[in-house]
């Protein structure tokens, strides 16, 4: 068993962009499959550039705030309550163009585990 708590955990630079945080709750090995699942605060006007991950889906949840993702050229709006799956090899990019913070949970899943 484990149990974590949001204040307890130290913010850290998303790899994507730096001035993004995250704080990472679960992260890899701690669960059969899964890599991470993570709380990540996206400033106003802050992205993550294209990107894909061959190995892996990510789901992501808007907790508050409103964005928008691009997966394989096709937008869709984030707004809290939107859950998206973006599955492995798929091109994305998040974007937040507003003036708040916008709140993501996420986490990622190996798509081939048996490996």
């Amino acid at each position: 068993m484990k149990v974590t708590s949001l204040s307890q955990l130290k913010n850290q630079a998303l790899v994507h962009n730096p001035k993004i945080k995250k704080r990472i709750m679960i992260s890899s090995g701690m669960l059969d499959h899964m890599t991470h699942f993570s709380r990540a605060v996206f400033p106003a006007g802050e992205r993550v550039d294209a990107h894909r991950h061959k190995d892996m889906a990510e789901v992501f949840f808007v907790q508050s705030g409103s964005g928008e993702i691009r997966i394989e050229g096709e937008s869709f709006q984030l707004r809290p309550g939107v859950c998206v799956v973006v599955s492995p090899g798929e091109v994305h990019e998040l974007k937040n163009e507003s003036e708040r913070e916008l709140v993501l949970l996420y986490f990622g899943v190996e798509s081939n585990p048996s490996k």
